[in-house]
């Protein structure tokens, strides 16, 4: 069972989250994480001692892991890469545009405004984002591609949404995501092909 303290962290995290993505990592200051949250005055400090950096550092972790459970989600109901690929970017198409273009991938904002300010932060962000790499290429890999091109396709796929996420959020239309998805899947399934052809 979750303490009272716990809860209160959790809160904390959840909420410089949620302001990042909507205010991003430099407009958010930890007074209104703390009103965001419902917290105590000096809850941030006691949870997380240095600060904002910390608290930004458990925001995207907290990021990665949503992201990851949905890319593994994905591939539990898809049949193949491709599909789970598609199933992933379809997610993040329903979760971009049912908050109006104002939720997109906290990461990427962190990433863009903090990652040559801190090594803290880009060092949270470059997991983060190897955390979304790894199982895309063990999919890929259960395909039949070699490790080293599931690697590099992993790379570019993830790399591919995180843009689209951007450009869809810049022109308030879900039509690079959907683009996207498509030119993802077609991808991965012709190279999955070649490997096949060339058994």
């Amino acid at each position: 069972m979750a303490t009272k303290g716990n809860l209160t962290k959790e809160r904390l995290t959840e909420s410089m989250l949620q302001l990042i993505q909507t205010s991003g990592y430099s407009g958010t200051g930890l007074n209104a994480v703390i009103e965001h949250a419902g917290a105590p005055k000096g809850s941030v400090y006691f949870h997380f001692p240095d600060g904002k950096e910390g608290l930004g550092v458990a925001a995207v972790e907290l990021a990665a892991k949503r992201f990851e459970t949905l890319i593994v989600e994905a591939a539990l109901s898809a049949d193949g890469a491709a599909e789970a690929a598609r199933a992933a970017i379809e997610a993040l198409t329903t979760i971009v545009s049912e908050s109006n273009f104002r939720l997109g991938c906290p990461v990427s904002v962190v990433t863009l405004e903090m990652g040559a300010e801190s090594e803290r932060l880009r060092e949270a962000c470059a997991t983060a984002f190897e955390s979304w790499i790894t199982p895309t290429a063990a999919l890929l890999e259960a395909d039949g591609l070699d490790a080293k091109e599931a690697r590099a396709l992993a790379t570019v796929v993830v790399s591919t949404i995180e843009g689209a996420v951007i450009v869809s959020r810049a022109m308030h239309d879900t039509q690079p995501l959907i683009s996207a998805a498509d030119v993802v899947s077609e991808l991965i399934k012709q190279r999955c092909l070649k490997i096949e052809g060339t058994r």
